[in-house]
């Protein structure tokens, strides 16, 4: 009873395991959920809002206490003790200060630092898109190599049995040696393909184990069953999505913000700061009990930053000059994977009215043409190529084809 018991836990083990698959929609759950950079990124906008919390704060008032004397003091008028028997020999003076801040420099600043964060947003935002996008940019290109590794295989499976039967016949001496040995040169070439194509796949896949953070992933896992060719409708207004939505320039936009504030606080900081003051006095002026309040500023005399103001005023020029140079690369960039997609799309088009599996029949036919010796070994080899190049150049246009959906993604923050 116990094996048996151990039995049906393995099995629903095993199907457990076997069941846990991954769509392209669970894929970019975990990465959102794992992935390390971003979750590290977060800080950086938990930072600029302690900052903007600090900013706001006042300055702490100043304590100054002095002409004090430790020891005693004769041949001085007589004063009241300070507390009990002592202090009737000592003096001492106390003043506060508190510094106030004209012309709305704090405000100024904290507006600043609110940028700022806004910058830290950005750039998150920017580094979420952009991991999104080599994800998604992964998944295709897996797409492309497990569907290719699939069609290599079969051809490698067809001239591995080609080669021991060529091989047989020409021991026989029923074939050219020729022939045989053009079958293995054929076969040497597509298992080093398939090498190679190995080699890419392991490549890609431990690039999306690194983007999920989930070491154990297997290709068998991730599930490829809804990626057929889906034409993608391109908004008329796209450039204009993509100049609202650009994080790259609202970032940009957020830079010129900043230089236009920091041009704000700079001539804010032309108008003197006032420290205002309230002092005690024990035994050192001519009244024995003596309190004042008095008041202290900068004269804006050798200093009225003149220097700072220009060039805080270069800073915005500078800015907006980069922010039109981002719209018009933009707008170039945006405009040129239009006309691209465009092209794939109606290539596309036309490709899938070839039917794969017609093609694929074809390759049976040509072998039974091949045993039946209506047509030679090169013109079977020459059409298996044929075939083979044909199917890699359409995943290829398929691959491209996503890619250049996710950058449009990317630059316009849309999904298309």
């Amino acid at each position: 009873m116990r094996r048996i018991y151990l039995s049906i836990i393995l099995i629903g083990f095993t199907t457990f395991v076997k069941a846990q698959t991954y769509t392209v929609t669970d894929l970019e759950q975990q990465f959102l959920e794992k992935n390390y950079v971003l979750i590290a990124g977060k800080y950086n906008i938990a930072k600029a809002d302690a900052e903007i919390v600090q900013e706001k704060l006042w300055p702490n008032p100043t304590l100054n206490i002095s002409e004090v004397n430790l020891w005693k003091t004769y041949q001085i008028e007589e004063q009241p003790f300070l507390f009990g028997n002592y202090g009737n020999n000592q003096q001492i003076s106390i003043e506060l200060e508190q510094l106030f801040e004209t012309a709305g420099k704090r405000k100024k600043r904290v507006a600043i630092k609110q940028l700022e964060k806004n910058s830290a947003v950005f750039n998150f935002e920017e580094l979420m898109r952009h991991l999104k996008k080599e994800l998604r940019v992964n998944y295709y290109t897996l797409n492309k190599i497990q569907t290719e590794e699939t069609l290599l295989n079969s051809i490698v499976d067809l001239f591995t049995q080609m080669n021991s039967q060529y091989e047989r016949q020409a021991a026989l001496k029923n074939i050219p040696t020729a022939e045989f040995y053009r079958v293995q040169t054929e076969l040497i070439g597509l298992q080093k393909e398939k090498i190679e194509l190995e080699k890419q796949k392991t490549e890609s896949l431990n690039k999306m184990r690194l983007l999920t953070q989930n070491p154990s992933l297997k290709i068998s896992q991730i599930v490829f069953s809804d990626l057929p060719f889906v034409s993608k409708q391109i908004p008329l207004n796209l450039n204009d999505q993509a100049k609202d939505n650009n994080i790259g320039l609202q970032r940009q936009l957020n830079e010129t913000s900043i230089a236009q504030n920091q041009l704000k606080l700079e001539k804010a900081l032309r108008t003197p700061d006032l420290t205002f003051q309230v002092n005690y006095d024990r035994g050192g002026n001519i009244m024995r009990d003596f309190v004042g309040v008095g008041v202290s500023f900068d004269l804006p005399v050798l200093n009225t930053k003149k220097g700072a103001i220009k060039a805080a005023k270069h800073n915005i020029d500078q800015q907006i000059t980069q922010q039109q140079v981002l719209e018009t690369e933009l707008t170039s960039t945006v405009n040129t994977l239009q006309e691209q997609l465009q092209l794939m799309n109606q290539s596309l088009k036309n490709w899938s009215d070839i039917k794969t599996t017609e093609q694929e029949q074809m390759i049976e036919n040509y072998k039974k043409h091949l045993k039946n010796k209506q047509i030679t070994l090169i013109e079977f080899i020459d059409f298996t190529q044929a075939f083979r190049e044909a199917q890699q150049a359409y995943l290829e246009l398929l691959e491209n084809y996503h890619h250049t959906v996710e950058e449009l993604n990317y630059l316009t923050g849309q999904e298309l």
